[in-house]
């Protein structure tokens, strides 16, 4: 692990916290941010992949944490404390197929702990730190601080035989709802995006190594132009592609034992 980035209160450049941040959308997005001149601090379980990122990006300050650990993500946490931020992106994420692959006590509990225990965790820890540093005039006043959840367009839809996976995403999507009334008295943004699926080496992996098929499927740079502009227009929650955010916007609006028979049918096919 690195040093922790000096104080952004003192050198006024703007820090951003990307927790799964070594790969995939996470990744983009601390890059993106690192092109735009902020200070940029990445969380990440892989010891090789943060190898990579230090030698690529030398000024990126990088954090090896294993988010399942509640003791070693609260010592993370303890750390990161020593220093400002002014925006941090929640992008760790676990997933398992369960329509091809029986639900297991490893992958159930990953899933759990990262989806949502630790996620909870981190949030709970950047609430109170961003109203710490607003009552203490850390915050630039040209840098309003945000709190962003990346969960998915899987955690848009309402129904009794949703994965495991899509029910912690809509829970990450109503906690996330939750906060954003709780911190608008602080003036601190916080913003929930939910996408379809994004052309990522994790996605590929997943499907032989080529995703193409995937409907609506996008590349990662047009992902972080969604992303950006959803955190520019201080969007709720955004569903992207629009394509993908008609259909579930469609079929949630159908009467609930329809929508069930529709989606247990193509659960039982896809199986």
């Amino acid at each position: 692990m690195k040093t922790h980035v000096e104080d952004t209160a003192e050198n006024h450049t703007p820090h951003i916290i990307v927790v799964g941040g070594t790969s995939g959308l996470g990744l983009a997005l601390a890059l993106h941010h690192l092109q735009l001149g902020w200070q940029v601090s990445i969380v990440g379980s892989n010891e090789a992949k943060i190898a990579d990122i230090n030698n690529q990006h030398p000024t990126i300050v990088t954090y090896v944490c294993d988010l399942t650990d509640v003791i070693q993500t609260q010592s993370l946490l303890d750390k990161l404390s020593a220093t400002s931020f002014q925006r941090l992106i929640y992008s760790a994420g676990s997933y398992t197929n369960e329509r091809v692959h029986h639900l297991n006590q490893a992958d159930s509990d990953k899933m759990l702990a990262i989806n949502l225990q630790a996620f909870a965790q981190v949030f709970r820890w950047a609430s109170a730190q961003s109203k710490q540093q607003h009552q203490s005039l850390d915050f630039a006043k040209d840098c309003r601080p945000s709190l962003i959840c990346i969960a998915s367009i899987a955690g848009t839809m309402d129904y009794p035989y949703a994965s495991l996976y899509a029910k912690s995403k809509r829970a990450m999507i109503a906690t996330v709802s939750a906060y954003r009334a709780a911190l608008a008295p602080y003036n601190i943004q916080v913003n929930c995006i939910a996408s379809g699926y994004i052309d990522t080496q994790a996605l590929r992996d997943l499907n032989d190594g080529d995703a193409s098929h995937k409907p609506f499927i996008m590349s990662t740079p047009t992902a972080v132009d969604e992303v950006m502009q959803a955190i520019d227009n201080d969007v709720e929650l955004a569903i992207f592609p629009r394509s993908m955010r008609y259909i579930t916007r469609a079929l949630n609006h159908l009467p609930k034992p329809l929508l069930n028979w529709i989606l247990r049918s193509k659960l039982d096919k896809s199986s």
